[in-house]
């Protein structure tokens, strides 16, 4: 069975396709037989651990690895057997690899001199990348004379001023401070849109994946386990490896009582239509601590439950105090940790040890028929 990620059928052309892609390294599966499709212009990022399969598809796509089996097409035209320098693709990498002897000018200019571009135009086309990347009076400047985030500039006005169709970056901004990776990423954003060009993207941090993609593909073992926008993954996770991959979570395992109902610690709650479940089969039902409400006893009777919501008893186990928000580790009588996360606002905090009436909606909440303990455990370094 294929590896694609199924999502409704698109008009245009796909830019790149990739078929049924294999990596081995002797019986280990490195990519586990991917399908995907790229369209022309879009930011796509590969989300995953360490291991999961994510740069090793790029390195596929970028010619530096060659597939075991399968197809790399663009245009519908194969790739397979043209190299790296051929393939009209740019790469920028987490180190910078820039000529420590050269100018930021002719380190930029570098591919244009390999390809024999005539000098006025050369010239012209680093002009234009140096503008472009906010680095004009840095121009004479050589490597160790610039900060962290300039170098990556220039690493990535290198790679576009050949005007590749395709750019390919693999944990560029992995090496970087926080605020300066942020403020790599509004800009990488910004270059985006302003060129159009299609950009896939590896990274292990979700939220640069979030700030950053039209699209995620979420990698695991090999396997691309979900695929969409980061609005789309995050609300409605495709299975529960996804739901615990991407943001936090709260799992209830529960027993199915019908289609729309589920039993939990001896009480009954409402949950998601889902057909086809048999009278108690195991379910995992998933609601994001946002989503979720912590009330006192004599806040809950002030206000009655709504139709379509679930309410259980818990205790405040520990309270964090984020500035904006409120984050409560809450415990109910049967064990189950919930996490449930709200804005500050003027109110004061739950203390720990409280009595507390947890309640979701129904319809926030996801259900999952199929799933695994190693879906539950968040992956190392991910978050």
């Amino acid at each position: 069975m294929s590896a694609v990620i199924k999502e409704s059928a698109q008009a245009d052309q796909p830019l790149v396709s990739l078929r049924n892609l294999n990596k081995y390294y002797g019986d280990f599966a490195a990519v586990d037989n991917i399908s995907l499709d790229i369209k022309e212009g879009e930011f796509l990022t590969f989300l995953g651990s360490s291991g999961s399969g994510k740069s090793t598809t790029l390195s596929m796509l970028a010619g530096f690895e060659t597939p075991t089996s399968g197809e790399i097409q663009v245009e519908g035209k194969s790739l397979i057997k043209v190299p790296p320098h051929k393939r009209d693709i740019g790469m920028v990498f987490q180190r910078y690899s820039l000529f420590p002897h050269l100018s930021v000018r002719d380190n930029i200019a570098f591919p244009l001199t390999l390809r024999k571009l005539q000098t006025a135009e050369r010239e012209r086309q680093v002009d234009a990348m140096l503008k472009l990347v906010q680095l004009d009076d840095f121009a004479h400047r050589r490597p160790a004379q610039l900060s962290g985030g300039q170098q990556q500039r220039v690493a990535i006005a290198r790679a576009l001023v050949y005007e590749p169709r395709i750019l390919l970056m693999d944990e560029p901004l992995g090496a970087l401070d926080k605020k300066l990776r942020e403020e790599l990423q509004d800009e990488l954003r910004h270059l985006h849109r302003r060129l159009g060009i299609t950009i896939v993207y590896v990274t292990h941090d979700q939220e640069e994946a979030m700030r950053l993609s039209q699209r995620i593909a979420i990698f695991s073992h090999g396997k691309i386990v979900g695929l969409g926008s980061g609005y789309d993954l995050y609300q409605n996770p495709p299975n529960a490896f996804v739901a615990a991959f991407l943001g936090n979570s709260n799992f209830l395992r529960v027993k199915a009582q019908g289609d729309a109902a589920a039993q939990f610690e001896s009480q009954s709650l409402a949950m998601r239509p889902t057909a086809g479940l048999q009278a108690a089969q195991d379910l995992l039902l998933m609601v994001r601590p946002e989503k979720a409400q912590a009330l006192t006893s004599q806040q809950a009777m002030q206000e009655p439950l709504a139709a379509g919501w679930n309410e259980i008893g818990a205790t405040v186990n520990e309270v964090v105090f984020l500035g904006e928000s409120l984050t409560y580790n809450v415990v109910t009588a049967g064990g189950t940790s919930l996490t449930v996360k709200a804005l500050s606002g003027n109110l004061l905090p739950l203390q720990a040890g409280a009595e507390v009436r947890v309640r979701w909606a129904a319809a926030d909440a996801c259900v999952y028929s199929e799933w695994s303990e190693s879906d539950l455990s968040k992956t190392a370094g991910a978050h």
